[in-house]
């Protein structure tokens, strides 16, 4: 009987890759900063031929999304990516101040582990495959299981480019026989330097467990308020054409909208004119008990549906033009399904009073799921605006865009990126729009500008003992300390004196004799 432990060999398979690549990270730390940038562009360009191809067969593989707004994702990072990397210096002299005469010099951190969703297995792929070897790192992949085929077929394009233009061999890699074993021992081994994790929250725990940093660009949960001043149908627009993008499986998607009390019905009749479905509280309900697992994660039969297949499914009917499903809430509680985050084209729906009202929802919100990824606010009150970017636990605040191309960095002046760090309210070390400076670490180099002896007499002037002083001065010194006590003493007797004199005088008005 031949059994095969898919544990075991998923084990030493990892072990064999951290080692190849800290091998080749050796290599690739000797490569000038022009020599990664033409391995990169060579990555993007031959990736990007297979753009299309490869979002029709995530949607296949993964049964998830549409892919047409997948080939979306996978453009933007071969093509609007590619051009933000071009004028990046990461490794090498970075920045040269010349006139304090300081220098900082960009080193790669090493080895990097990196983890994709499923949702998005391509797009994230190519992103951190062309940020780590842009910044000199080594990186290897650990497939999600429900998108290894299509992960598979993203490196081995990319792998093949790479090697072509000189990209030591081991340095992006891949596990093939993929286990949660196998992947936490990529993750524990003494080689590796980071953990990337994108939207792989059951593997989060391990990948602390490993003690190396980790970057994590986790759920989302974040709501959009529209706020009074807000041009109320672009804010309806923006929502809509973000939360319905690849059927809401985005986890930078809107997850609730939270608005002023008084254009509540404006707002309402704007969404059901851009097909927005109120939910009555009985529909709610229905699609409410089917969205989570008994263990809170989301039912992977209902990511990344249509509305239709939604309503069809909790059993109730939609019309065909309705591409979104909203449930009116008031409350925020962990039972409360439609407090968390839905990688589904579902909102939540809240009225509050004012706008101060609506910031203390907004905190709930974010901190009901404690991974604060993007929040937005549709305003036009700078103050406001200004609050609201102060106050929240969230890793990035959007105004007036749709949160996930505003997030993304595509509507907005952001890092273009596929991996949102969530660390300022949820976990991981950096709440940035990842890029290559994250994964870096900077050298810092100082010149002499000053002397010791500059130092020393400007900030430590040593005091001089009396016996070192010349016999003259020491008896000066001496004369002058003799006649400061000699003040001293008689200005003492002379105070108390008057306290004596003081007390008698108390003494005999009080005497009930004097009286």
């Amino acid at each position: 009987m031949n059994i095969i432990d898919n544990d075991l060999l998923s084990i030493q398979e990892a072990r064999i890759l951290v080692e190849n690549a800290h091998e080749a990270q050796k290599m690739l730390t000797t490569f000038p900063q022009e020599k990664l940038d033409v391995i990169v562009e060579r990555m993007a360009e031959e990736v990007g031929k297979h753009a299309s191809e490869l979002a029709k067969l995530s949607q296949e593989e993964t049964d998830y999304g549409r892919w047409q707004d997948k080939l979306i994702k996978n453009r933007f990072v071969c093509e609007y990516l590619r051009n933000s990397l071009r004028n990046l210096r990461c490794v090498g002299i970075i920045h040269e101040d010349k006139k304090n005469r300081t220098m900082d010099v960009g080193v790669p951190i090493g080895v990097i582990v990196a983890l994709c969703p499923a949702t998005s297995p391509v797009s994230t792929t190519i992103y951190k495959a062309l940020i780590a070897i842009k910044s000199g790192n080594a990186i290897i992949f650990s497939p999600h299981p429900r998108a290894k085929k299509t992960m598979h077929a993203v490196l081995d394009i990319l792998i093949r480019a790479a090697e072509g233009y000189g990209l030591p061999q081991g340095a992006l890699a891949y596990l093939s026989v993929v286990t949660r074993s196998g992947t936490a021992e990529l993750m524990n081994h003494k080689s590796t330097s980071l953990v990337m994790n994108t939207g792989v929250p059951g593997m989060l725990k391990a990948a602390y467990e490993s003690g190396k940093p980790v970057i994590y660009g986790g759920t989302g949960n974040g709501p959009a308020f529209i706020e009074r001043t807000a041009d109320i149908k672009q804010a309806v627009r923006d929502i809509i054409v973000s939360k319905t993008f690849d059927n809401g499986m985005v986890s930078a998607a809107e997850q609730s909208i939270v608005v002023d009390s008084c254009i509540a019905a404006e707002v309402k009749r704007e969404l059901q004119n851009n097909g927005a479905y109120f939910m009555t509280d009985e529909e709610a309900k229905r699609l409410g008990t089917m969205l989570f697992l008994s263990d809170g994660c989301p039912e992977p039969e209902l990511v990344g549906r249509t509305a239709q297949e939604l309503a069809k499914r909790a059993g109730f009917y939609v019309p065909d033009n309705v591409v979104l499903l909203i449930s009116e809430q008031r409350y925020v509680f962990e039972a409360n399904p439609y407090s968390k985050e839905k990688l589904c084209p579902v909102l939540a729906y809240y009225i509050e009073d004012d706008w101060m009202d609506a910031c203390e929802k907004c905190i709930e919100l974010l901190l009901s799921e404690r991974t604060g990824n993007t929040l937005v606010i549709h305003s036009n009150d700078e103050e406001v605006i200004r609050q609201f970017a102060l106050k929240k636990p969230v890793g990035r605040v959007l105004v007036n865009t749709p949160a996930i191309f505003g997030s993304m960095g595509a509507t907005t002046n952001l890092f273009p990126a596929m991996t949102l760090g969530s660390g300022s309210a949820g976990q991981g070390i950096t709440s940035d729009n990842v890029s290559p400076m994250n994964l870096i670490y900077v050298r810092k180099v100082g010149y002499g500008v000053r002397t010791a002896d500059q130092i020393k007499t400007t900030y430590f002037k040593p005091s001089v003992s009396v016996q070192q002083e010349q016999p003259e001065k020491r008896e000066q010194k001496k004369e002058n300390i003799q006649l400061v006590q000699n003040v001293l003493e008689g200005v003492i007797k002379e105070l108390r004196n008057r306290d004596s004199e003081h007390a008698l005088k108390n003494s005999i008005s009080l005497n009930p004799v004097n009286r």
